[in-house]
């Protein structure tokens, strides 16, 4: 089926066709200016302020019809640091000794994600990969070790980038066709938990604190509905947040903790989301 099929016939010339057509005029002085160009195919209007609320339409649609075309109807998440190492890998973001030795210590985590995203996926299989599709950060670290997770059995995973100073590719591990870019942070963090059925966070910094605490924000507040949400490494984060202060102070409402799992293994994070859904053994 032809996309013009696809879209559906109309007597109308479709944009792509329209795209095509103008890239064929004759080379004169207009059709080289740039209040010429076809305004959608405009990068430096694109781009312009004024076109800010476009182009948040358009990063929230874009991933949206892919994911929906490809059948993806719920995905679990993976949150945690950029720069933890596989085992036996380069502590590279270390700053000093103690950082390092942290660092690698911390690649248990690395491996536990990856044996997570093994887990979820071999679930993923029973719908023919649209429930509890991986979903990451797409960048290295954890991310790196939930995407390469799904591709050790086979399945696909997704990867929400996003355009930062310093150089940065999505990991290897991404399925291409389902490897997103985005200029505005608050786009991602919705297609993060549109479709969530589980949320995963392993150690981290401030990007994995506040991808957290908005998922509990959400979750609170009524916002998103009730998903368990499971903070790999009891030791770390006993010391990174205290949340009983926090009901002590008064700040949250006893119980609010209870929204939280922890857990230090990847076994014992897919037993609370198998007992939440009901689910038999993956795959």
């Amino acid at each position: 089926m032809t996309p013009m099929e696809k879209a559906g016939w109309t007597p109308l010339p479709h944009s792509d066709e329209d795209l095509e057509r103008s890239k064929s005029v004759p080379d004169t002085p207009q059709t080289r200016a740039e209040t010429y160009r076809l305004a959608w195919n405009d990068p430096d209007f694109m781009t312009r302020r004024e076109l800010r609320a476009v182009r948040l339409q358009l990063e929230l649609l874009k991933p949206e019809m892919i994911l929906a075309e490809r059948g993806i109807r719920s995905t679990v998440i993976l949150f945690g640091g950029a720069r933890i190492p596989e085992p036996g890998g380069e502590a590279w973001a270390a700053k000093n000794e103690t950082q390092k030795k942290n660092l690698e210590e911390n690649s248990k985590y690395y491996e536990e994600a990856r044996k997570f995203a093994r887990l979820c996926s071999q679930q993923s299989a029973a719908s023919y990969y649209r429930e509890f599709v991986v979903i990451t950060g797409g960048g290295p670290g954890v991310m790196e070790a939930g995407n390469r997770g799904a591709d050790d059995v086979g399945a696909p995973s997704i990867g929400l980038n996003i355009v930062l100073p310093h150089e940065q590719a999505p990991n290897a591990y991404v399925t291409p066709e389902l490897c997103f870019n985005f200029h505005y942070f608050a786009i991602r963090k919705m297609h993060f938990v549109m479709r969530a059925k589980a949320v995963a966070v392993f150690p981290g910094g401030f990007g994995t604190m506040d991808e957290f605490f908005e998922t509990l924000t959400l979750i609170q507040t009524g916002r998103m509905e009730r998903v368990p949400v499971i903070l790999f490494g009891k030791a770390f984060w006993k010391r990174a947040i205290d949340l009983d202060f926090l009901a002590e102070q008064g700040t949250i409402t006893p119980g609010d903790q209870d929204i939280i799992d922890f857990v230090d293994t990847a076994d014992e994070a897919w037993g609370i989301i198998s007992r939440f859904y009901k689910l038999g053994e993956p795959g």
